[in-house]
């Protein structure tokens, strides 16, 4: 792995902590289908954000739960995981 890759991805949206396991991603795609806006796959076919913060919270949280693999985990204000 390239030194500038990260294994894992963090944004803070909506008061939600949204974490990407870019080790375990292997690019179903669901994320980017449920979520379109907030994820999109990089050149590696790899999840990544792409403009998560103009997605409806709901479509959000969908998004990340429609992860087969559980890549994407998100937490709450108080860091309990909502997602998976």
């Amino acid at each position: 792995m390239a030194e500038e890759e990260m294994p894992e991805e963090r944004r803070t949206l909506n008061g939600y902590l949204v974490c990407i396991d870019r080790t375990i991603c292997v690019g179903f795609e669901d994320c980017v289908t449920e979520g379109p806006g907030a994820f999109r796959l990089d050149d590696e076919g790899i999840a990544t954000f792409d403009a998560p913060e103009s997605v409806e919270a709901t479509d959000l949280l969908a998004a990340c739960a429609a992860c087969p693999v559980d890549a994407i985990r998100v937490l709450d204000g108080e860091g309990r995981q909502i997602v998976p």
